[in-house]
C-alpha cells in the first residue's frame, strides 16, 4: 500500500471509528478462529432446529471483541439486541424488569456480568434454564411468589474473570468461548482492515509497526491507529511513514514491547521501590495510585504473558527479562525467577 494523504474531512470521532469498522459478521471478524467456527456452529444448529440458540459467555482479557460477538450474534440470528452490564444490574427487580420485556428470541448482554449482585445471579439461573422468573409481591408474612413466564431469549454474558461467575451460572451456558490474545499477523489484518474501511492510507511496514505494540489486543490496535493518524494530520500533513508511526507511539509512550506508562510504573515499582521481592496487589495498587482491578485485568494478563513479572506465593515479582526491560540488572539471588 503506497503513502497517500490523509483527507483532512474523515471522521475524527473515536465512537464513529469504533462503529465504522466493527465487524457485522463472523465471516468479517479478524482472529478467534476456532470461537468463530465453534459460534457458527452454535447459530446454525439452533437456525435448523428453529430454536433460540444457546446461552454464550465470553471470556477473557479487555478489548478482544466480546461485545462485538455479542452484537454479531444478534445479528446473525437476525434477533434484536438488548444491552446491559453487571454493575448496573444490582438488585433482582432490576433483572426481573429486563427480562419481562424481552421479545422472543431477542439476545440479552450482560457485560462484566461476574459484576451483578447474587440476588440478581439467583433469579437469572431459573430465567436461563426454564425461561420464567419468580418475583416476590408483599413484605413480610403476606408476602407472595408470582411465577411469570418469559419469552425464549439467549444470553451473551461477557467476563474478564470467569473464575468469580459462580458454578451454578456458569454451568448454565451451554457454549464458553475463552478468547485469546491476538498474533502480530491478526493485529496486522485488523489495522489492515481498518485502515482500508476508514480510507486511512498507510504503508505496509507501518501497519506491522503497530500491530508490534498493541500487546495482542485489537481494541489496543484501533486506537493505536487513530494516534497515529492524528499525529499525521498534525505533523506530517496527513502522511503516514514507520518514522510518524514512530513518533507517534514515543509521544504517547508505547515501547517496541506495547508498555504504556502504567505498564513501567508497575514494572518500576517492583523493581525499584520494592527492591524486586514479592509484593500483594492492593499494596502494588497503593504505591502506584491505581484501582487493583486496573492492575489485575489490564495491565497483570500482557506483562505475565511476555514474562516481565510473576505471581508467586507472596506476591508480585518482576522476572529477569522485566530487569532487562528496564534496562537493569536482576539480583543474583532468588534464582528461580532470574535464570
Amino acid at each position: 500500500m503506497s503513502d497517500e494523504l490523509l483527507d483532512p474531512k474523515s471522521d475524527s470521532s473515536d465512537l464513529a471509528f469504533e462503529s465504522a469498522i466493527r465487524p457485522q459478521s463472523l465471516a468479517e471478524f479478524v482472529g478467534q478462529s476456532r470461537v468463530r467456527e465453534q459460534i457458527q456452529l452454535l447459530l446454525n444448529a439452533a437456525k435448523l432446529q428453529q430454536r433460540t440458540p444457546d446461552h454464550i459467555l465470553l471470556a477473557g482479557p479487555p478489548g478482544l471483541g466480546k461485545t462485538t460477538l455479542a452484537m454479531i450474534v444478534a445479528h446473525e440470528s437476525d434477533k434484536p439486541l438488548r444491552m446491559t452490564s453487571g454493575p448496573a444490574i444490582q438488585h433482582a427487580g432490576d433483572l426481573a424488569a429486563i427480562l419481562s420485556s424481552l421479545t422472543p428470541g431477542e439476545v440479552l448482554f450482560i457485560d462484566e456480568i461476574h459484576r451483578m449482585s447474587r440476588a440478581a445471579e439467583e433469579l437469572l439461573y431459573l430465567a436461563m434454564e426454564d425461561f420464567r422468573v419468580d418475583v416476590m409481591v408483599g413484605k413480610g408474612a403476606g408476602a407472595n411468589s408470582i411465577s411469570l413466564d418469559l419469552e425464549p431469549f439467549t444470553l451473551v454474558g461477557a467476563t474478564t474473570r470467569s473464575g468469580l461467575l459462580p458454578n451454578p451460572l456458569r454451568d448454565r451456558f451451554g457454549f464458553t468461548a475463552n478468547l485469546d490474545f491476538y498474533s502480530e499477523a491478526e493485529l496486522t489484518e485488523v489495522v489492515t482492515r481498518a485502515s482500508k474501511l476508514m480510507s486511512i492510507a498507510v504503508a505496509d511496514q507501518s501497519l506491522d509497526l503497530i500491530a508490534s505494540r498493541s500487546r495482542g489486543t485489537p481494541r489496543i490496535a484501533n486506537r493505536l491507529l487513530r494516534r497515529v493518524r492524528d499525529y499525521a494530520l498534525v505533523h506530517a500533513a496527513g502522511k503516514i511513514t514507520e518514522r510518524e508511526v514512530a513518533a507517534a507511539l514515543d509521544l504517547y509512550e508505547v515501547d517496541h514491547l506495547g508498555l504504556d506508562r502504567l505498564d513501567r510504573a508497575v514494572l518500576e515499582t517492583l523493581i525499584v521501590r520494592f527492591a524486586g521481592k514479592p509484593v500483594g496487589l492492593s499494596t502494588l495498587a497503593v504505591a502506584i495510585g491505581e484501582e487493583q482491578d486496573t492492575i489485575e485485568t489490564v495491565v497483570e494478563p500482557f506483562l505475565l504473558r511476555v514474562g516481565l513479572i510473576a505471581r508467586t506465593s507472596r506476591g508480585r515479582q518482576a522476572t529477569a527479562l522485566g530487569y532487562q526491560h528496564l534496562g537493569l540488572t536482576p539480583p543474583a539471588s532468588d534464582q528461580g525467577l532470574f535464570d
